[in-house]
């Protein structure tokens, strides 16, 4: 059964319980970039991911067993997941920790936004994968052409670019996540989503911690980085970023339509500037805005057409599908003509 199939049978939410999920992911997910910025302001990057995410894995685990469901996964699938969690925490969330030590969290924001542009790209690498139309490709260059003029000022010289690698490690964890995004599509578990996203969290966190064991960060710590601004962003990340914010767009997923819920990806860019801008005084340049508004049309249009891409695939399904059934229906109708041409034969 498909999940639109499943929507019909979930009951309707009530109105405020939407509008509610909706501005908890994307003031949760919105405000992640000011949080992440301001954490690693005063603790050294990859302990301050790791820790949080493997502890927001520890604590989903801990709910999901708890909660009666099934935590004990193949080791297969375990070493499957512990991949994807790499490529998710590891190469996602650290080398974006790591850049905004170099680079605004507004900025930061507009440039994971490119995210959806990256996982069409890798998407046409696959021997099955989806191919973009012509409204994808459109949409494709514009997201590209977004970002440089976003970087526009550091394009100016490029020397400052090449020294400054904030913006190049956040392009490169948009890739590492699409990349892992599709992997999940082209290879399905079985396992509870909740269960792969904590045992996800838990070992790429893992990971990261280790990472930065190894790098040495562990002598970087003393106890005046434990500021109040400083522990409250960390966890503020773990309790909105990590915990609220997956919750409510999870409840979204089963409530409302797969585009609506992904919203978020317009929205969180938006948020994160005008935050950033409000809260910490980052500079709001018409470089920024222009790219962001560029680069959003991008995204708008390269997930439109997969949209189309998937109606037309469904329709050609359902075409298929009346025309293999159609010479069953004839057979069954001249039988059922022939039959009562014969009663009326014997009557």
């Amino acid at each position: 059964m498909d999940r639109a199939a499943n929507q019909h049978l979930v009951p309707k939410p009530a109105t405020w319980a939407v509008v509610l999920a909706f501005s908890l992911v994307y003031l949760s997910w919105g405000t992640t970039y000011l949080a992440i910025e301001i954490g690693v302001e005063a603790f050294p990057p990859a302990l301050f991911g790791g820790v949080r995410v493997s502890l927001a894995g520890l604590i989903l685990l801990s709910y999901v067993a708890l909660s009666g469901q099934q935590v004990r996964v193949p080791i297969r699938e375990f070493l499957w997941l512990g991949f994807l969690g790499i490529l998710l925490f590891v190469g996602g969330n650290g080398l974006l920790t790591v850049g905004e030590k170099f680079v605004p969290s507004g900025v930061s924001s507009v440039l994971a936004a490119t995210t959806p542009l990256w996982m069409a790209s890798l998407e046409m690498l696959r021997p099955r994968g989806e191919r973009l139309r012509l409204l994808g490709w459109i949409g494709l260059l514009a997201g590209l052409a977004g970002v440089v003029v976003l970087l526009l000022p550091r394009l100016r010289d490029p020397g400052t670019l090449l020294q400054d690698a904030g913006p190049l490690l956040i392009l490169g964890s948009a890739i590492s996540w699409s990349l892992a995004a599709c992997l999940v599509r082209s290879r399905r578990t079985g396992i509870a989503h909740l269960t792969s996203a904590a045992y996800q969290m838990a070992l790429g966190g893992g990971c990261l911690l280790v990472i930065g064991l190894l790098l040495g960060e562990g002598r970087e710590l003393s106890w005046n980085q434990f500021t109040p601004r400083s522990v409250y962003a960390f966890f503020h990340l773990l309790i909105f970023g990590s915990l609220v914010g997956f919750v409510a767009y999870n409840w979204l997923l089963g409530h409302v339509s797969g585009p609506m819920a992904g919203t978020y990806a317009y929205v969180n860019p938006v948020v994160a500037i005008l935050v950033g801008w409000l809260l910490n005084s980052e500079e709001l340049t018409i470089w920024i805005v222009g790219g962001m508004g560029i680069i959003l049309i991008g995204v708008a249009l390269v997930r439109s057409s997969h949209r189309r891409a998937e109606q037309a695939a469904r329709d050609a399904l359902r075409m298929k599908s009346s025309a293999a059934h159609a010479p069953a229906k004839l057979h069954v109708q001249t039988n059922r003509q022939t039959l009562a041409s014969t009663r009326e034969q014997q009557i």
